[in-house]
């Protein structure tokens, strides 16, 4: 890691459908092997997957309403799934440590991304877009494996507040 210059943010251009540029970010995550459109289906089929969900049996009251209620249902799951608090190792007197720290918006929002794609894959829905709406849906709703794994992020940094003195 260089010392001299941090790197610097790219701009992402907005997704062609919703202009958002927090999807436009997500499609890239969900993207494998360089398939972009076939990423951009299957994030396209689950909002609209999301948004027959949304009109059966979900009541939402969310800024981005104007554009799809499935995508204001995928930007809320991806907004309770951002952790607060993280734990990072580091090396005081001999002994390894586990010291909380808070999480910076932007790396909140990747680590929700990447934890909505990786237990998505893992669910037994038959379609990708099934199973990406699946897991977001139950994310909305404060379920699934994915707040699960941030209520685990959350309860190690409170279990380890103790070394938060040893914060750089």
């Amino acid at each position: 890691m260089s010392r001299r210059h941090s790197a610097k943010k790219r701009e992402i251009l907005p997704d062609p459908r919703f202009g958002d540029e927090v999807l436009s970010k997500f499609i890239n995550i969900i993207m494998t092997r360089g398939k972009k459109s076939v990423a951009e289906r299957i994030v396209y089929d689950a909002i609209g997957l999301l948004d027959v969900k949304a009109a059966n049996d979900m009541d939402l009251n969310v800024d981005h309403m104007r554009k799809s209620k499935g995508l204001a249902i995928m930007l809320l799951a991806l907004k309770k799934i951002a952790p607060q608090v993280e734990v990072k190792s580091r090396r005081v007197g001999g002994a390894n440590y586990q010291i909380p720290i808070e999480v910076a918006p932007d790396r909140g929002i990747a680590l929700a991304m990447r934890w909505l794609r990786d237990y998505a894959r893992k669910r037994g829905e038959h379609t990708m877009a099934e199973r990406l709406a699946a897991e977001a849906y139950e994310a909305a709703n404060d379920r699934g494996s994915a707040v699960k794994k941030r209520d685990d992020t959350h309860k190690m940094a409170e279990a380890n507040r103790a070394f938060a003195h040893y914060r750089y």
